[in-house]
């Protein structure tokens, strides 16, 4: 379910990309050019995370603990304390 979130991402930010890449100017002077350049790394930094974020997912369960397993470890520690 997540996985679809984060393929919607990147698809939204290809298409800004796809309509501001040719309309913005980052070599322009003054607060424009300084506008393109942060819009451009900005996007860049949304593009880069949805990616990570959809190659690389989060295991949750594994990395706490909340599974069959770490409950029969708990149950073990409550009995020896």
């Amino acid at each position: 379910m997540m996985n679809n979130r984060y393929l919607l991402c990147l698809l939204i930010c290809c298409a800004l990309f796809y309509f501001s890449v040719p309309r913005i100017h980052p070599f322009a002077s003054g607060l424009e050019g300084l506008f393109a350049i942060s819009w451009l790394a900005f996007a860049f930094l949304v593009f880069a995370g949805n990616l990570a974020a959809l190659l690389y997912p989060y295991k949750y369960k594994k990395r706490y603990g909340e599974g069959e397993e770490s409950a029969e470890k708990n149950k073990k520690r409550m009995r020896a304390n």
